[in-house]
């Protein structure tokens, strides 16, 4: 009930462009960052927020050696209509934000998947949803940041005014400066995504069919999930504001079963299927089941008496269960569950499946398409032009014989890596300086740590992330 009260709170303080001013202000932020230089720069500094309420399984042991900055940050603070841009402060989370927005009359072009993932955390790192093949990823939907930097300054910066910074920012996991604001992009809100699920089977057949929709600009939404090696549902979705009443289907409903569950009868019936399911309740399908991690907490959940007694309790929090979980029992879960996500090219997608059923054999997998523009920084494909990605996200527990976390994921990295293919940084990593900047671009983001002074400031993200730079 606290942790209810605790995000309706939140969402209450949400405002307007007519608001009155937040009592906590970016000013706050640089005043703590002045004093952190008076008092001689002697620890690097990180956000305050507890490591336990991060969405990331990664619980950051950096936080209580490193000089903690308290930016509690909530707010929506303008709905830009002209520009077609809201600007919101960095721990507004993907939840509060289509609530406010929604009914408005208005969404952001890619709102990744659970409610509680921040704008901060989604800029700093990244962000996808099944919208990605016409928008990109959530930071390619940003038009400005602005961020405290070592010195204090507070600075604003777009595709043409600091670029440098704006390009380098995404990725950096706080690095190169705090966010205290961002500017996203706004799309008109309708009320139904219309979803076609179409069975595929045959691996072949999985990645021409899953590709060839992920081409098709008409299709707002396309997503897979595969539930074995050869089996997969591909849905497409397209937005409407019309909807046959038979074909509603309110998934995001606390007695409804979880999205992949109803998804997976689809593919055991062997038919096609259209529903319509209204946007905010598409927005977030995963979020009951936590995609499908749900089913290991609660093996039972899905349970329609269950479901109708008790759906409402759940998800539990991810916060709370890192809170709540012991060191014994985190370094089990670390060695027998995975929980990755791979950006690889799509014309790689096939190689990449078999990949994954060889070194972890984890299913259901997710497949997500998005654009990756040739923009600078840290993430871009290796020609010279945009080219078209998939993220294949892989949670549960590895069915491999002999699983063993650190060979196995190396041997992910290394094939992905291979393939000019990039892992998300919320996850644990495995790879040493050597590789990691083998995968992602540093030459930008180093020149900026260089002549921003952040050496001194910030660690390098590869010892902020990388299981062999934190133990």
């Amino acid at each position: 009930i606290f942790l209810h009260l605790r995000d309706e709170r939140k969402l209450l303080r949400t405002r307007s462009a007519h608001s009155p001013k937040s009592t906590c202000q970016p000013a706050g932020v640089t005043q703590q960052v002045r004093e952190w230089k008076d008092e001689g720069s002697r620890r690097y500094m990180c956000t305050g927020r507890p490591g336990w309420l991060t969405v990331s399984l990664r619980v950051g042991k950096y936080k209580k050696v490193h000089k903690n900055i308290m930016i509690n940050l909530m707010d929506v603070l303008e709905v830009d209509s002209e520009r077609q841009v809201v600007r919101v402060e960095p721990l507004v989370t993907m939840g509060q934000l289509t609530a406010y927005l929604n009914p408005m009359g208005w969404t952001i072009p890619v709102v990744p998947e659970l409610d509680d993932l921040t704008v901060g955390g989604l800029i700093m790192g990244t962000g996808i949803e099944s919208s990605s093949h016409i928008y990109g990823l959530f930071q390619h939907t940003c038009v400005a940041y602005e961020l405290v930097l070592a010195d204090g300054s507070l600075v604003r910066c777009t595709p043409t005014e600091n670029s440098d910074l704006f390009y380098a920012v995404p990725w950096s996991c706080g690095t190169l400066g705090f966010l205290v604001a961002a500017e996203i992009k706004m799309i008109p809100a309708k009320k139904y995504v219309k979803i076609h699920y179409k069975p595929v089977r045959g691996l072949q057949n999985i990645c021409e069919k899953f590709t060839e929709e992920s081409k098709k600009k008409e299709n707002n939404f396309v997503e897979g999930l595969v539930y074995s090696l050869d089996e997969a549902v591909i849905m497409t979705g397209v937005l409407t504001d019309e909807a046959e009443q038979s074909k509603i289907n309110r998934i995001g409903n606390y007695y409804k079963p979880w999205f992949f569950k109803h998804v997976e009868k689809y593919l055991k019936a062997d038919r096609t299927g259209i529903e319509y399911i209204p946007s905010r309740h598409y927005y977030h399908r995963h979020t009951r089941s936590i995609f499908w991690e749900l089913q290991d907490i609660i093996p039972f959940g899905n349970n329609p008496v269950f479901r109708y007694l008790f759906g409402w309790m759940v998800p539990p929090k991810i916060s709370l269960l890192k809170l709540t979980q012991g060191e014994a029992i985190r370094k089990l879960y670390e060695q027998h569950h995975v929980v990755q996500d791979m950006l690889v090219p799509m014309k790689s997608l096939e190689k990449s499946i078999q990949t994954f059923h060889v070194d972890l054999n984890v299913y259901p997998l997710w497949l997500c398409p998005f654009i990756l523009p040739n923009n600078p920084g840290m993430v871009h494909p290796k020609g010279n032009e945009a080219e078209l990605y998939v993220d294949i996200g892989a949670y549960g527990e590895p069915k491999r014989k002999q699983f063993e976390a650190r060979a196995s994921m190396r041997q992910m990295e290394k094939f992905v890596r291979s393939v000019h293919g990039f892992q998300m940084l919320y996850a644990d990593c495995y790879m040493t300086r050597e590789e990691f900047w083998d995968m992602f671009d540093g030459s930008l983001y180093h020149k900026l740590r260089e002549q921003m002074n952040c050496k001194d400031a910030f660690p390098e993200v590869y010892d902020k992330i990388c299981k062999a730079a934190r133990h």
